[in-house]
């Protein structure tokens, strides 16, 4: 029987992008932090002239799917993490953003064969969002921990 999976000790050779939402940025920017913290922690240089992690802004969750598309034809990555939060409101508009966001995303790694970290937070209250980004735990920790096993899987696999 062979067992394969995926390892967070050699960071060697893996580049990271990723993809933060810039709407609900309170929420992003921590979710980035503990994203950062985590991935420099397990050997990914995470300087400013890094050659292994590239972080890219858009407008808000929507358009995480687009530019995760164009990232992944580049070539450049071994995984790709997406951040975002989307706050239930009054109107329907969460259910259409989560929805297409989340599709979009799996669609995009399924098409293409890259990892695609769903970093979306989804709730319900923003002190929800909150709890998830840092005041109980930082999920972007964990998102990053994911990123790297999935890295590391990829390329036991194809090799």
């Amino acid at each position: 029987m062979v067992s394969i999976e995926g390892r967070f000790t050699d960071a060697s050779g893996i580049r990271v992008g990723i993809v933060v939402a810039r709407f609900n940025d309170l929420i992003t920017n921590k979710l980035l932090s503990g994203c950062i913290d985590c991935l420099g922690r397990h050997g990914i240089d995470i300087s400013d002239s890094s050659p292994q992690l590239d972080i890219v802004w858009v407008p808000g969750s929507f358009e995480l799917p687009v530019i995760c598309q164009s990232l992944a034809r580049s070539g450049k990555y071994q995984v790709l993490i997406t951040l975002g939060a989307v706050i239930r409101g009054d109107t329907p508009h969460f259910d259409v953003v989560v929805g297409e966001t989340s599709k979009g995303i799996a669609s995009v790694s399924r098409d293409t064969g890259l990892p695609i970290i769903f970093g979306v937070l989804t709730t319900d209250t923003m002190q929800q969002a909150l709890e998830r980004a840092g005041i109980k735990s930082n999920l972007g920790w964990s998102y990053a921990l994911q990123a790297l096993e999935m890295a590391s899987l990829m390329k036991a696999l194809n090799s």
